[in-house]
């Protein structure tokens, strides 16, 4: 009780960040339009709930299934599944928010752990992911606390913490298989050992914890073996990365234009006022705990800028939290020179208006180019899916014995049919994947059933034999459109 008492204002500021965390996070969750990853996981998961004997199903595309295990119990909770998918984003988001304040703290000060907590509140970068069913937050959420576990056993050197980081390093390994990358980081927490006098081998036993660590994470990856398909999470992955033989007389071809990309998403998703506290943070900042949150953040950005084929601002985010721990305490040392009360409106007022278009009016105004095109105008963004799965099922009940509603899909496997599925789910509604054209299977069906064809205008201009039935305008100049077949 004394110890609430004496930080009771400390308290009622972290109470303030969770409820703000909260308040940017939920609202209008489900407003911005299903990405094609997003109904991926979400079907996967609907899929793996309905039979048990495809647990493992996420293997068949070198994917690892625990975001999916985590999601089906929400699907008991929650009606809409695109929100389910989404809050546990957002609570594997609130578990990094965590992280990013205790390790602030134990890096530098409670101080500094607010400043963090704040800038990981707002911040559009966290805000626009955390709000989207995809695995890279809870592989930030998994990275955060790597990093914490992985310090305090080089300080202590304790088996306890061992087993600890060993659970921790698996769960992010079966989260996303880019978390292999926090195993290999393990030596740099090398820094901060310090030798203790009464054990002279206290070396030796961090290399044995280590090794202990590393052991439980390996067991927790290979029980993935009890499933079908794990040869292809090496064979899959190795398609978005350029293996250093490829390189071979271009090394930086693919560095330079990551580079570029990263210029134009850093200002807008981080802001420039939160960037500029990051480089004071990383400048001043050279106790050797800060060297650890610095390298575990630098290494994996530098080698995802020098190999991944595909670059996209979401495979960044695990670093995003350990710079922002180092942009609290640029902010802190800047609070120092002018009053906090001014810093903070500096540090908020660009990442606000950011927030409340997307919360209000997606996509805002600021968001990178190709961020925008991916998640709201292409193929890939899924408008309307709930109001039309909605519509099919009202139809369905009004037909008479013997007759049905199959309806057609612009598509084998993303945004199309997997955003449609989801929302049909146990519905009774045949669903029938194609290409951009109305195949002759359906052309047979709607001989005798009520059958329908969605898909994206840009892509059905052509089509004949038709009525159209419902159109959801998309960011840009296309639609998703629902025609019915004649």
């Amino acid at each position: 009780m004394k110890l609430i008492v004496k930080h009771k204002f400390k308290l009622a500021l972290l109470l303030i960040l969770v409820i703000a965390y909260f308040a940017l996070r939920l609202p209008n969750l489900t407003l911005q339009p299903i990405f094609a990853d997003e109904a991926i996981y979400i079907r996967w998961a609907q899929v793996m709930r309905s039979e048990p004997t495809l647990r493992f199903l996420p293997l068949s595309d070198g994917k690892t299934p625990l975001f999916m295990w985590t999601m089906i119990p929400l699907f008991k909770i929650f009606e809409d599944p695109l929100f389910a998918g989404r809050f546990l984003s957002v609570v594997s988001g609130f578990t990094t928010f965590l992280g990013v304040f205790v390790l602030s703290w134990k890096i530098f000060n409670v101080r500094v752990a607010l400043w963090a907590g704040l800038l990981y509140v707002i911040v559009p970068y966290t805000v626009f992911f955390d709000r989207m069913a995809l695995t890279d937050s809870m592989l930030s959420a998994f990275t955060v606390w790597s990093v914490y576990f992985a310090i305090w056993l080089a300080q202590k050197v304790r088996l306890d913490l061992a087993f600890i980081l060993g659970f921790i390093l698996g769960g992010g390994w079966l989260t996303k298989t880019p978390a292999v990358l926090n195993l290999l980081l393990l030596p740099v927490t090398i820094l901060v050992f310090k030798r203790i006098k009464k054990d002279k081998v206290a070396l030796l036993k961090l290399f044995l914890f280590w090794a202990v660590a590393i052991l439980i994470a390996l067991a927790a990856y290979n029980a993935l073996r009890l499933g079908p398909n794990f040869h292809l999470l090496s064979s899959r992955n190795a398609d978005y990365i350029f293996s250093p033989l490829e390189l071979i007389g271009r090394p930086l071809d693919p560095f330079i234009p990551h580079l570029r990309d990263m210029a134009d998403w850093f200002p807008k998703l981080l802001t420039w006022p939160i960037l500029i506290a990051g480089f004071i943070g990383i400048i001043r900042g050279k106790n050797r705990l800060g060297w650890v949150v610095l390298l575990w953040m630098l290494l994996p950005l530098l080698l995802s800028m020098a190999f991944l084929r595909t670059f996209t601002a979401r495979y960044l985010l695990p670093s995003i939290p350990l710079f922002l721990i180092l942009a609290g305490f640029g902010a802190e040392k800047i609070s120092q020179k002018i009053k906090p009360v001014i810093l903070v409106v500096l540090l908020i007022i660009l990442p606000l208006q950011f927030n409340y278009q997307l919360l209000t009016n997606p996509p805002p105004n600021s968001l990178p180019q190709e961020e925008r095109k991916g998640y709201f105008e292409q193929w890939t963004a899924g408008y309307g899916f709930k109001e039309i799965a909605r519509f099919l099922i009202e139809q369905k009940k009004g037909l008479p014995a013997g007759r049905q509603v199959v309806v057609g899909t612009e598509g084998f496997f993303g945004t199309l049919p997997d955003g449609l599925y989801i929302y049909l789910d146990k519905a009774g509604i045949a669903v029938v994947p194609s290409t951009a054209t109305i195949s002759a299977k359906l052309k047979e069906a709607a001989l005798g059933h009520q059958t329908y064809f969605v898909g994206n205008r840009s892509s059905l201009e052509n089509i004949g034999g038709v009525i159209l039935i419902k159109e959801f305008p998309k960011i840009g100049s296309d639609a998703t459109v629902l025609y019915q077949i004649r």
